[in-house]
């Protein structure tokens, strides 16, 4: 075999085991009655939420899904939770036992702080990170946090501290 056609030879033995590992995956997939309930129960109950009210750095056009997809991403990026943001409700108890919590309260300095490090990266992804050639990773959240609320000081190795022309061999 020449060695022009191995990484097409590679691709296409790479495409066909895919190809046959989800035909596979599809034919032993546990299928469900006719007119009845999927297989392996009923599926999750979809949860909708409520349109956002309150919206001040986000488009106010977003909806409630969106929003909280958005919340996701955030919190994970913080390591954080929705309560580090929004307070409570005590007048607005949920099934639990527990107060809900109230979105659109901006009495917490968390959230304040929120809206203020997203028009930050905003404007750092449009009048910076856009301006750079070849730039096709934004800032975000996580570039800063990695999953803590509060990022981690960058501590220079002590073998780098004077670059490569200092070091000692």
């Amino acid at each position: 075999m020449k060695r022009t056609s191995l990484p097409l030879f590679t691709a296409a033995t790479a495409m066909l085991t895919a190809v046959l590992l989800a035909a596979t995956t599809v034919a032993q997939a546990p299928q469900s009655a006719p007119g009845g309930p999927p297989a392996g129960g009923p599926p999750p109950p979809q949860h909708s939420m409520p349109a956002p009210t309150n919206l001040k750095v986000l488009p106010k056009n977003l909806t409630g899904d969106q929003v909280h997809e958005l919340m996701e991403k955030w919190a994970a990026s913080l390591g954080t939770h929705c309560n580090t943001c929004h307070a409570a409700d005590p007048k607005n108890i949920g099934p639990n036992g527990r107060p809900r919590l109230n979105f659109a309260d901006d009495s917490k300095e968390e959230k304040l702080t929120a809206r203020l490090m997203f028009k930050m990266t905003e404007d750092i992804n449009a009048n910076y990170v856009s301006k750079v050639p070849n730039s096709d990773e934004p800032v975000t959240c996580g570039t800063c946090h990695r999953g803590h609320l509060a990022p981690e000081p960058f501590v220079i190795p002590k073998e780098d501290e004077h670059g490569p022309e200092h070091q000692h061999n």
